[in-house]
């Protein structure tokens, strides 16, 4: 097994697409994922994962049901399993890292034009 480190900002700078999460890294049975987030996505829940929204740059507001949280740079926000909730980037762009099972899908219960099933790794 070898151990290896990651530069986020390296790490962000191999893609530019939105909304299409890459594995950053695994832990037990969760990944690390990096993703860009521009302008809304989609609602949805996840029924059985929480998942750690970490921003690393630009603003993201958590849409939710009864009340918007706005997550600024070096702060982070954990959405439980069963809360609906809409990501979205304030900024022009914003840098997420998340912490999540290894099962989850990018949209939830939901499947649209931006669910992603089969996630591309980095490095």
């Amino acid at each position: 097994m070898s151990i290896k480190k990651v530069n986020l900002v390296d790490a962000f700078s191999t893609f530019s697409d939105h909304w299409n999460p890459r594995i950053a890294g695994d832990i037990n049975d969760s990944q690390v994922k990096l993703a860009k987030f521009k302008g809304k996505f989609d609602w949805h829940h996840h029924k059985h994962e929480d998942e750690l929204f970490l921003v690393m740059s630009g603003v993201m507001r958590m849409g939710l049901r009864d009340g918007d949280i706005d997550v600024h740079p070096g702060e982070f926000i954990i959405v439980p399993k069963g809360v609906e909730h809409r990501p979205e980037a304030l900024s022009d762009e914003c840098h997420v890292m998340m912490l999540e099972p290894n099962t989850t899908l990018n949209t939830g219960n939901v499947v649209t034009e931006k669910t992603v099933t089969d996630l591309q790794r980095i490095g």
